[in-house]
């Protein structure tokens, strides 16, 4: 059976090519002795770690195992490492889907403690264990977060343009040229929204036409699999999760709370509120937080959002709901922040503040209203324009942050 796991991972390599490489791949290393990477289904994990194989390391001293995988059923992994090292002389060990195995923090940390001069990388679709797991192996090594495609990235992916990232101080800073280089690309708004709502998950290149299904496949498997095993919830009690995140499609997120969606839903608000942040510790939506003023203490949610412009718009499509330009325009902005490693605060002044800058976004003809009186550190981000104004951001530069 070895010899059938050693014949998957050199036909997985064969198969994985590396013209362009995701956002994380710059930095990711294995420094540490236990590397994890961890990330939403879909966002290209497994991809990742096989090309770090095949273009850093000695492909003979590596082996690459999905811990989803039948054979693991009747076979532990410390076993497998054991065999593998004894006999084989391997010492990478690369472990997709790890959270799927029933006690894979426990017995990772078991290896990492029995094997000194081994490299062990793991990945996982959640951080659920990581956060609540009683082994908490982000102590021992280094964690590394992927999140969707950025626009820069999907613009690359489709081979129609590779421009290097830039940092949201770059941005403000050198506002003039970066729009301007960027919006040289050759019909870069008709791209832009046709990645709206249709190009954040890296499978999008493989087939548009079976996007949308694979996305409600997404929710599906992190509501019946990822929260179902994590929370030993019943199965009569899953479906609200999938009642959740419809109604939330059909209310702009402003409106959102937990005492309408309870309404809704036909449950108690605590439990409201512990389903939501099951959900966003799985990714399948964002609570965005207010920052008090004069006060270091985040209080509670004021924004609730499905987590992507993929997810609400798939979800809209499923209950064929006309999806928002303006909180498609919203899920955007913050996916894009948050994923370039910067934390967002919902606020009074413009919409949302990052790294004490107001940020208020809007469409094209979106007036300076709501920040004029803080115009010193306050920018309006705007839809549908190609070039800004001393105090207007194109909404798309930001989706070149990472």
């Amino acid at each position: 059976m070895i010899e059938k796991m050693f014949s998957t991972y050199k036909r997985l390599l064969g198969h994985t090519h590396f013209k362009y490489h995701r956002y994380v791949y710059k930095d990711f290393n294995l420094n540490n002795r236990l590397t994890g990477l961890i990330g939403p289904r879909g966002t290209g994990k497994t991809t990742l770690l096989l090309q770090y194989i095949k273009e850093n390391l000695n492909i003979d001293d590596c082996i690459y195992a999905s811990l989803d995988n039948i054979y693991f059923s009747q076979k532990k992994v410390f076993d497998f490492v054991h065999e593998l090292y004894e006999i084989y002389g391997i010492r990478y060990y690369f472990f997709d889907e790890a959270h799927k195995y029933p006690g894979w923090n426990q017995e990772i940390k078991n290896i990492y403690d029995s094997f000194p001069d081994m490299r062990i990388v793991f990945s996982g679709s959640s951080s659920l264990d990581l956060i609540k797991g009683s082994y908490d192996l982000s102590r021992r090594g280094g964690i590394y977060r992927i999140g969707g495609l950025s626009f820069r990235e999907y613009l690359m992916f489709n081979n129609i343009a590779v421009v290097e990232p830039f940092s949201l101080e770059q941005l403000l800073q050198d506002k003039t040229r970066i729009e301007a280089e960027i919006a040289a690309i050759p019909k870069l708004l008709v791209h832009f929204k046709q990645y709206m709502g249709s190009g954040y998950y890296p499978f999008v290149l493989e087939d548009p036409d079976s996007y949308g299904h694979k996305i409600q496949r997404i929710v599906e498997k992190t509501i019946y699999e990822d929260i179902s095993n994590h929370y030993k919830l019943k199965t009569e009690n899953l479906i609200h999760f999938k009642r959740i995140l419809s109604y939330m499609a059909t209310i702009p997120p402003g409106s959102l709370n937990t005492n309408n969606i309870a309404k809704n839903i036909g449950l108690d608000n605590k439990t409201i509120q512990n389903y939501l942040d099951i959900l966003h510790e799985t990714g399948l939506i964002q609570l965005i937080p207010k920052n008090t003023a004069g006060s270091n203490l985040l209080k509670k949610t004021e924004k609730i959002f499905l987590d992507n412009p993929d997810i609400y718009a798939s979800v809209c499509d499923e209950i064929g709901f006309e999806a928002s330009n303006g909180t498609l325009r919203e899920i955007f902005f913050i996916k894009m922040i948050m994923n370039s490693g910067k934390t967002l605060h919902y606020s009074d002044i413009g919409g949302y503040t990052v790294g004490g800058k107001n940020f208020e976004l809007g469409g094209r003809n979106k007036s300076l209203k709501q920040i004029q009186e803080h115009l010193e550190n306050s920018y309006l981000v705007k839809d549908d324009i190609l070039h800004g104004s001393r105090y207007e951001i194109p909404l798309y530069l930001f989706g070149f942050l990472y």
